[in-house]
């Protein structure tokens, strides 16, 4: 049995555990079970009615949300010649081609999104062992596989955040710091919501949501009412 500190006990007190919270009431508290040093992050989980183990039901993207996550993200950009200069000049932290895959394969990953272009996926396909169980692989399905890496850069930059099912049915997505005004933090739930209601796969069978959660770093989860999320 997992034991907890007073501080995790304190806010726990808090917490009605049988009840399912509106949206804003869930954020407001989890802005007040936030009682650490530091500006903990708000994370979101949804409990979706699927089965990951099939291919049809996979439930995978990215989207940008409205104030960003509060953190900056550090994106790596695999590409050459005047894309390699365009990634740069949209903000890009390390640009680079045959280098970079030469630094990964030494075991340096000090970046949080990768980028590439299409004609460097022969080279990045080497680097699948080493960035795909960290989920560092560039996509084309999340946009981090492309041609215009100026605009990939600004999106990650600007707070786009990538989310998977994971086997258990579960998606866990950071929407902000205990630091953002509630307002704040209500657009991103809802982009957040939104963007998940929008991809229910057709095979999906009964219901879709069925559970939604709100936690800090620190906090125990406050549970949302399903029916108050689906659009």
């Amino acid at each position: 049995m997992v034991k907890h500190g007073k501080r995790y006990q304190d806010a726990a007190k808090k917490v009605d555990k049988d009840a399912l919270y509106d949206p804003a009431d869930a954020i407001h508290l989890v802005k007040e079970l936030a009682s650490a040093k530091f500006d903990e992050t708000i994370d979101l989980a949804f409990r979706l009615g699927i089965d990951p183990r099939h291919a049809d039901q996979q439930v995978r993207g990215a989207v940008v949300l409205p104030h960003g996550t509060g953190k900056t993200q550090k994106v790596l950009v695999f590409a050459k010649g005047d894309k390699a200069k365009e990634a740069q000049d949209a903000g890009a932290d390390f640009v680079g081609d045959d280098d970079l895959v030469a630094q990964i394969q030494g075991g340096w990953f000090d970046f949080d999104v990768a980028v590439a272009t299409p004609d460097m996926m022969g080279a990045v396909g080497k680097l699948g062992k080493l960035l795909g169980p960290k989920g560092l692989m560039p996509n084309p399905k999340v946009g981090t596989v492309t041609m215009d890496v100026a605009r990939a850069v600004a999106e990650i930059k600007a707070g786009k955040v990538e989310y998977r099912v994971e086997k258990t049915g579960i998606i866990h997505v950071v929407i902000g710091k205990a630091s953002f005004q509630e307002d704040q933090l209500m657009e991103n739930f809802r982009t957040m919501a939104d963007t998940i209601n929008k991809a229910k796969p057709a095979g999906a069978k009964g219901q879709y949501i069925r559970s939604v959660a709100l936690s800090t770093t620190m906090s125990p989860a406050v549970r949302i009412s399903p029916l108050k999320v689906v659009s």
